[in-house]
C-alpha cells in the first residue's frame, strides 16, 4: 500500500502516525491495566464476603489512573482525528453510551460500599461487578465491530456480541492473574482456579478475531498470507500459544508452591497473560494500518491539518511524561501485597 502513505518527512506525514502510535498505545495501557481491574470486579461476585475487601484494596491505588489512559486514546481521536472520531462514535454510540454507564456505576459503587451499612455493602459489591461485566462487555462488542468494519447484520452482530464475551473473560484472567500477586492464602489459591477458567474464552476470542480480520478484507488477507509476509509473521501465532501453555502450566504449579508458602514465580502468569493482550493487540494493529475506519478512512484522510496536530503534539511531549511518570509512582509505592481495607 506504499500509495496510501505520503512522504514522512513531511509533518503532514509522520505528525498523523505519531498521533497514531500514542493512540495506539494509549489504548494498549487501558486495556492492560484497567482491564485486570475490571477483571477484578467480575470476579467480585465469586468471591466470599470475606474476601472481596481484600480483592477491592488490591486494586484501590491503581483504578482512577488506569482510566486515564481511556481518556488519553479517546481524547487523541477526537482532536487528531476528528473525522475518524465522528464515524467510529457515530458507529459504536450504545456500546459506548453502556460502557460509560458501566464505568460510572463501578465508580459509585467503590465509593458508596465504603460507607454503605452492613445491609447495604453487599448491594454495592453487586453494583461494582455489574459495572465492571457491563463496561467489559461493552469494549468487547466495539472490537468486534471495528474487526468486521461495522457491519450491523445479524451474523456481524452475533460476533460482536461474542467477541465481548470473550474479552470480559480475558479482563478475568487478568484478574485472577493480579490476585495472584497481590493476595495471599485461599483468596490467592481461588485465584488461581478462576484464571484456569478463564484462559480458555480468551483463546477462542483471539483466533476469531483473528480469522475474521483477513475475511473482511482482501488487502488484509494478502497481508497476512502472502509467501513473504508469512515467512516474517508465523512466529506471531506461535509464540501466542507458548505464552497460553506458559500461563496454564505456572497456574497448575502454583498451588503446590502456596501451600509450603512458596509464592516464587507468582507474576509468571499476569506477566504471560500481558503478553498475550500485546500479540493480539499488535496483529490486530497490524492488520488495520494504514486505516483507522478499515477500508473506509486512513489515518492521513482522517487526520486534522498539520498546524493544528503541530500545537497538540507540543502539549502531548509536556502531558504523555506527566501520565507515565504518576502512574510508575503510584504502582512502585503500592507495591507488594494487599492489606486489609481501614477504612476512618
Amino acid at each position: 500500500m506504499p500509495e496510501l502513505v505520503p512522504d514522512l518527512t513531511q509533518p503532514a506525514g509522520w505528525l498523523p502516525l505519531a498521533f497514531m502510535i500514542v493512540m495506539g498505545l494509549s489504548i494498549l495501557a487501558y486495556v492492560i491495566l484497567d482491564g485486570y481491574d475490571l477483571g477484578v470486579g467480575i470476579l467480585l461476585e465469586a468471591a466470599g464476603d470475606g474476601q472481596k475487601d481484600r480483592m477491592i484494596a488490591s486494586i484501590g491505588p491503581f483504578w482512577d489512573a488506569n482510566e486515564t489512559w481511556l481518556v488519553l486514546g479517546v481524547g487523541i481521536l477526537l482532536v487528531a482525528f476528528p473525522t475518524a472520531h465522528g464515524i467510529v462514535l457515530g458507529e459504536l454510540y450504545l456500546p459506548v453510551a453502556l460502557m460509560l454507564i458501566g464505568l460510572t456505576l463501578r465508580g459509585v459503587a467503590f465509593d458508596f460500599r465504603v460507607k454503605a451499612g452492613a445491609r447495604f455493602k453487599r448491594g454495592w459489591d453487586r453494583a461494582f461487578f455489574v459495572g465492571s461485566l457491563l463496561a467489559s462487555l461493552a469494549q468487547g462488542y466495539m472490537l468486534g465491530l471495528v474487526v468486521i468494519g461495522f457491519e450491523a447484520d445479524m451474523p456481524g452482530l452475533l460476533f460482536a456480541a461474542f467477541i465481548g464475551v470473550c474479552l470480559a473473560s480475558g479482563y478475568a484472567l487478568l484478574g485472577a492473574t493480579w490476585l495472584i500477586i497481590k493476595t495471599t492464602g485461599e483468596l490467592q489459591l481461588r485465584a488461581v482456579a478462576w484464571a484456569k477458567r478463564s484462559m480458555a474464552l480468551l483463546g477462542v476470542g483471539i483466533a476469531a478475531v483473528s480469522l475474521a480480520t483477513p475475511l473482511v478484507s482482501e488487502r488484509i488477507f494478502h497481508k497476512w498470507f502472502d509467501f513473504e509476509n508469512l515467512i516474517v509473521l508465523w512466529p506471531m501465532p506461535v509464540i501466542t500459544a507458548l505464552l497460553f501453555f506458559i500461563v496454564w502450566r505456572s497456574l497448575s504449579r502454583l498451588p503446590h508452591r502456596l501451600a509450603q508458602n512458596n509464592d516464587y514465580g507468582d507474576w509468571v502468569p499476569f506477566g504471560a497473560t500481558v503478553g498475550i493482550f500485546m500479540l493480539a493487540f499488535h496483529g490486530l494493529a497490524y492488520s488495520l494500518f494504514p486505516y483507522l475506519v478499515i477500508e473506509r478512512l486512513t489515518i492521513w484522510e482522517a487526520a486534522a491539518a498539520p498546524e493544528s496536530l503541530m500545537i497538540i503534539f507540543v502539549g502531548a511531549v509536556i502531558v504523555l511524561p506527566t501520565i507515565v511518570g504518576y502512574s510508575v509512582f503510584a504502582y512502585r509505592v503500592f507495591r507488594g501485597k494487599a492489606t486489609d481495607l481501614e477504612y476512618y
